[in-house]
């Protein structure tokens, strides 16, 4: 786990660069030779535009929520990414807004909700929020909150006050929000459906008996 950390912590490393070019063909430009246009602001500091690593900031953003140790010519910053703007129909990064980061700054984040094991045999286990909103260090923000369903009965219902959340988070999000909803499927009754059909398909003999 150590060297996954220490390995993650390198990946979010980031060497940026400052850039003067705007507009869309200078973005075009920064896209075409695998870089990124990027803009950083917040905490009331002027927006500096910078340009990222392409493939690298696409690993990175596979995770929810990343955060970035900018190396700005020389400058660290650390920054969350606040937006992440593609294409619609290539799905290609055409920009990213960040937001300045503080040290021990606490940041509000939508985690994503993971399921882990399978509700009570015959129950449908629904997930009604696939995210839920905390509070957290910038620097600990949670990859994902797992909830544990196993052999959860008909009925169970697992609020946001039911959850437990990583150390260090706290729930901002309402209490009383749903999260997870353990059913029975309904079966369809096709007594009646299957009486009708056999009328409906009868013979005329059978009819005229």
């Amino acid at each position: 786990m150590a060297d996954k950390k220490k390995n993650d912590d390198n990946l979010n490393s980031v060497a940026a660069e400052v850039r003067t070019s705007f507009g869309k063909g200078a973005a075009r430009k920064i896209r075409a030779v695998g870089k990124i246009p990027a803009v950083l602001y917040g905490h009331g500091t002027e927006p500096v535009h910078i340009t990222l690593p392409g493939h690298q900031i696409s690993l990175i953003l596979r995770k929810a929520n990343a955060v970035l140790d900018l190396d700005i010519e020389g400058t660290e910053q650390a920054a969350l990414v606040k937006d992440v703007q593609k294409d619609p129909v290539l799905q290609i990064i055409e920009h990213i807004d960040l937001i300045v980061l503080r040290k021990g700054e606490k940041v509000q984040v939508e985690v994503p909700i993971h399921i882990e094991g399978e509700s009570f045999a015959g129950t449908l286990a629904t997930l009604d929020e696939n995210t839920l909103l905390v509070e957290v260090l910038a620097i600990s923000i949670p990859e994902r909150i797992t909830v544990d369903i196993e052999g959860a009965v008909e009925g169970t219902q697992i609020f946001a006050k039911d959850v437990v959340l990583p150390e260090g988070a706290t729930l901002v999000s309402d209490p009383e929000l749903l999260v997870i909803n353990v059913t029975v499927p309904e079966e369809a009754d096709l007594g009646d459906s299957a009486s009708a059909g056999d009328l409906a398909t009868g013979t005329p003999e059978a009819d005229a008996e």
